[in-house]
């Protein structure tokens, strides 16, 4: 059953040093706050996952905690490069890193094979691209039925999924709505999870179309109220366009970025926004 902490003590007990990690959200409800707090507490090594890494990453890549990452798209949305993904890549600063890519589609088939508790998942994608030669996780199968040539790519189970939630209650239920991407399957994959939440209720009020997470299927839920910003939270939060824009220098510059990262993660407590 999921156990209530603060999102320190949610991070210390869940995410350890060599992890595969999957911060989930599309556009809508990134988990920045919990991101933020694995830079605090400086975990290192950590093989990152996420269908559209974005300034989340960025963030964490450039702090130094990342040896790899797995992907099927990255930017600044909106704006452009991620600078400090792009350092990495083409320099190795801080650290080099290792990259992994895929389509969004052979993600999301990813995420639901680990989370249906399969090995593999199979799709029509992939075919004339030249990842099918270059990456472990991607093979071409023939149907045993109709003899067509198909893609599989192996599950993802990451060791902790983290992802950031409108509300829980009190016995550790989650509940989402709105854009909600993968955050479903991230979790239901996972080892081990961590949901941030805008609030903490009584009880969860039905709502149409919301995604619901029971207790049992959630390792720690922590009370972050805008602890997706500068994304958002459907009904709670706004977007706010201004910190992508004003990321772009932010990052474009290693020191302006290590003032930055001084400034707004280590000198700042855990759940306040960065």
């Amino acid at each position: 059953m999921a156990q209530i902490v603060s999102l320190a003590e949610a991070v210390s007990r869940a995410v350890r040093d060599g992890d595969t990690v999957a911060m989930e959200g599309f556009t809508h409800l990134i988990p920045f706050a919990a991101g933020h707090e694995v830079i605090r507490q400086r975990r290192r090594e950590l093989t990152l996952i996420r269908m559209t890494p974005d300034l989340i990453y960025d963030q964490l890549i450039g702090a130094g905690c990342a040896r790899k990452l797995i992907f099927s798209w990255g930017g600044n949305p909106g704006v452009g490069s991620l600078h400090r993904f792009r350092d990495a890549v083409e320099h190795g600063w801080p650290a080099p890193l290792e990259i992994e890519e895929h389509s969004h589609a052979g993600m999301a088939n990813r995420y639901a094979a680990g989370a249906a508790g399969l090995p593999f998942a199979v799709l029509r994608g992939y075919n004339g691209t030249g990842l099918v030669t270059q990456t472990e996780s991607i093979k071409q199968v023939t149907c045993p039925f109709t003899g067509e040539q198909l893609t599989a790519v192996s599950a993802v189970n990451p060791d902790v999924a983290i992802i950031h939630a409108q509300r829980a209650d009190r016995a550790g239920n989650v509940q989402l709505w709105g854009i909600t991407g993968v955050q479903k399957e991230a979790v239901l994959s996972a080892r081990r999870s961590i949901v941030t939440v805008e609030e903490v209720v009584a009880s969860l009020d039905p709502r149409p179309n919301a995604v619901v997470l029971p207790s049992w299927t959630v390792s720690y839920v922590a009370h972050v109220p805008n602890g997706a910003h500068p994304s958002y939270a459907l009904d709670y939060t706004v977007r706010d366009n201004g910190y992508y824009v004003a990321w772009d220098a932010i990052a474009r510059d290693r020191d302006t970025f290590g003032r930055w990262l001084d400034e707004q993660i280590y000198e700042v407590s855990a759940g306040s926004p960065a």
